[in-house]
């Protein structure tokens, strides 16, 4: 590994190897919704398009994209917000997971079920590992961003960085060095994926990170929408042009003055 943490191009190579094998392709962020329709009509009135879903799931079921991000709406009983990836063959790769340190909490495997695993990194964020997609993909470029700004990441608390990073290191995706701006994170990135560990007196809650350079003019126009209630964001950061906004279903989003990725 060099010094900034994120290796060599064969070390990267290697990761997406692993990660690919064992986790598959990121799909979206399942969020439990007890209003299916509140929360649809809330992250289109964010400028969010819907993509066609299919039949898979017994339970009212909707997608959500800004082009970058998939959130998946689901009017049930699950963990959210849930880390869901593709993997075909689950039943094949069980042994895998095993190996890399997953212990599993969900196995719904069977001739006449639709295949699923799920498991909790250390810090207890889910992830949900599924047979096949449950949801085309929207013809929406990831350059037309949501009147939120571009979204950057999603950021999970975790009290102890260390633990968690290895886990998803061992997993395939790629720890960098914790930043401090613009507040204390730690990323972890792959293709398809961008997470980000922050420590919960920053925040309690895992947060859909947005930006934008001018994002007070966008919080203006969110304001005029009536959409809201914004409110200030966690201390340390500006309140005249950052802030938090909580959906229906009470996922948080933090909209941050800054450039649009993180």
């Amino acid at each position: 590994m060099d010094a900034g943490g994120v290796g060599t191009a064969a070390d990267r190579r290697r990761a997406r190897h692993v990660r690919l094998s064992l986790l598959g392709r990121f799909l979206e962020i399942a969020i439990r919704t007890p209003d299916i329709r509140a929360s649809v009509e809330f992250y289109e009135r964010l400028g969010f398009t819907q993509a066609r879903t299919g039949d898979v799931w017994p339970h009212p079921y909707g997608v959500l994209t800004d082009g970058r991000v998939c959130l998946g709406l689901h009017q049930a009983r699950l963990d959210s917000p849930a880390l869901t990836f593709v993997r075909r063959g689950i039943a094949g790769h069980l042994a895998a997971l095993a190996s890399a340190g997953v212990e599993l909490s969900t196995v719904n495997i069977g001739g006449e079920t639709f295949n699923e695993a799920g498991f909790r990194d250390p810090a207890g964020q889910p992830v949900r590992l599924l047979e096949a997609r449950t949801f085309s993909p929207a013809d929406r470029s990831a350059l037309e961003t949501s009147r939120c700004g571009g979204f950057g990441w999603l950021s999970l608390p975790a009290a102890d960085f260390a633990p968690v990073r290895t886990f998803w290191e061992a997993l395939g995706l790629i720890g960098a060095d914790e930043q401090m701006q613009p507040f204390a994170h730690l990323p972890l990135r792959d293709e398809g994926l961008e997470l980000a560990l922050h420590r919960p007196r920053f925040f309690a809650e895992p947060l859909l990170v947005f930006r934008d350079a001018d994002m007070a003019a966008r919080l203006a126009r969110l304001r005029a929408l009536g959409v809201g209630p914004l409110e200030p964001p966690p201390r340390g950061l500006d309140a005249r042009a950052n802030a938090l906004l909580a959906a229906p279903e009470g996922t948080v989003l933090l909209l941050l003055e800054g450039p649009g990725s993180g």
